[in-house]
């Protein structure tokens, strides 16, 4: 579990250089993006330029919150295998196979993909009027949250082999369970420096929340059997 926090804290400093750039960079960028502005008088110009700033920063941490899970998955690929089949092993039960290395990659780069996705819809809520700022971070919490505990659970999922299908099904089956572990895991990676000390403890415990679903799975196809 020691080991899980190296590559978190990798995956930490390089994130948050990027967005201190992207923080010192950002006037800039504001004044170069709304040149139509210059003529508006300085309360309008800057309300506009501060609020687009909020907005641009919200998304790229929202879109960092999910880089930070790929970026660490990767790096960290053959420690968490260890922590992931250490839980596989203390539950009981045949041990799976690793899901190997560039399957963490496709899947890393899969996550930030939809992360952008999901920064870039709490960013079109966001410019509602009024209540915009609060649903666009909601949204964007939440989102995050579920695509963490998916992404979380698939290498315990992909090591049995389950398609996709497999995989989204047993997922809807607990879908308040699932969100509320990808939640306090979003929680979690709020606090400064908790995503670090949480990247460990969110491997063992999205490891435990497969295996309960794929248990839960197995007994009711065994009672269905029966009751056939």
């Amino acid at each position: 579990m020691w080991l899980g926090i190296v590559p978190a804290v990798l995956a930490w400093f390089v994130l948050l250089a990027a967005l201190v750039g992207l923080g010192l960079a950002l006037p800039g960028l504001l004044d170069w993006a709304t040149p139509f502005a210059d003529g508006w008088d300085p309360l309008w110009r800057n309300a506009l330029r501060v609020s687009a700033g909020i907005l641009v920063f919200a998304g790229a941490a929202v879109l960092a919150a999910v880089s930070f899970t790929a970026l660490a998955l990767v790096l960290g690929d053959p420690i968490y295998e260890r922590i992931h089949l250490a839980v596989e092993e203390e539950l009981g039960g045949e041990l799976p196979e690793s899901s190997g290395f560039w399957r963490t990659v496709v899947d890393a780069l899969q996550l930030v993909g939809l992360g952008l996705l999901i920064a870039l819809a709490a960013w079109i809520v966001g410019l509602i009027p009024v209540v915009g700022g609060v649903l666009g971070g909601v949204l964007g919490f939440v989102l995050t949250g579920r695509l963490l505990a998916r992404e979380l659970t698939s290498r315990p999922f992909e090591a049995r082999g389950l398609p996709l299908e497999t995989r989204r099904r047993l997922l809807a089956r607990r879908p308040w369970r699932v969100l509320g572990f990808g939640v306090a895991v979003n929680l979690c990676f709020l606090v400064p420096l908790g995503a670090v000390a949480a990247m460990p403890a969110a491997i063992a415990g999205a490891t435990v929340l497969a295996r309960g679903l794929l248990d839960e799975d197995a007994a009711a196809g065994t009672a269905t059997r029966s009751a056939g």
